[in-house]
This record gives structure tokens, sequence and C-alpha cells, in this order.
């Protein structure tokens, strides 16, 4: 009984496709690379701006900046296209979310504005929010009651 599983796997494995992780990878780690490095170029941009903004103004206009540059690419099917090419790559946590966001909003669109766009537009992001505000909660009060307990 054992022959014919192995005939079968033998099979199988005859007609599978090679795998292609090194190229796989390699191509999520540039482009993720990349986009960092763009997010990167914006925070230096920012911080040589002759308007002496603080650190998180910076970080915060650099984020803006990324989340706006991804749901314009993923209006106009650029970022699905990054997407397919970068697989994981192109999930660099902001990028990634933004374009959850938009993707639901597109998808939905056809069923009007309020009960389309608004009502799915976080379908999926929705929970991520969701878990970040809430543990953010929990670690504030942790923080809260400990306060100096660890300094």
């Amino acid at each position: 009984m054992n022959a014919p599983n192995e005939k079968y796997l033998e099979l199988v494995h005859g007609k599978m496709p090679k795998s292609k992780h090194i190229a796989t990878m390699f191509r999520a780690f540039w482009t993720g690379g990349t986009i960092c490095a763009i997010g990167q170029a914006f925070t230096d941009l920012y911080s040589s701006l002759p308007y002496d903004l603080p650190e998180d103004d910076v970080s915060a206009l650099t984020t803006i900046t990324l989340i706006l540059i991804t749901a314009i690419l993923t209006g106009f099917g650029v970022y699905d296209k990054i997407g397919a090419y970068a697989g994981a790559g192109s999930i660099v946590p902001i990028t990634g979310f933004a374009n959850s966001v938009v993707s639901s909003a597109i998808e939905h669109k056809r069923e009007g504005v309020v009960l389309g766009l608004c009502a799915n537009m976080f379908s999926v992001a929705g929970p991520v929010i969701v878990f970040g505000i809430s543990s953010s909660i929990v670690v504030g009060i942790i923080v809260l009651i400990f306060k100096g307990a660890f300094i």
C-alpha cells in the first residue's frame, strides 16, 4: 500500500513548479528597502526645511506623505502591481495599512458613498486599529501603575 503513495508523490514532485524562494525574497527585500529609503528621504527633506520643525512633526509629515502616496498609487492600480511583484516587501507597515484601507473603499464604491465606501473602508484595517488602540491603552495603564518602578 505504500508503493502507490510513493509513486504519487514522485509524480507530484515531478510536476510541481520549482520554488523561487531566493528571487522572491530578493524582490521583497529590495522593494521594502526602497519604500523605507523613500520614507527616510522625506524625513531628511522635512528636517532640512528652514522652519525648525520638531522631530515629532517631521515623523508625522513623513507618515502622512507615505500614506498619501500609497493611497494615490492604490487608486490608480499601481500599488497592486508593486504588491504582486514584491509580495510581503510592499507591506511596510504604514504603506500596507494605507493600501488595505483604500483597496477596501475602492472595492465597495459601487454600493454608494455611505453604505459602500464609508461602511467598508475599514473592514480590513478596522481590527488592526481596534487592537492597536486597545493594546496602547493597556500598556498606558500598566506604565501608569508601575511608573518609576523600572526607572
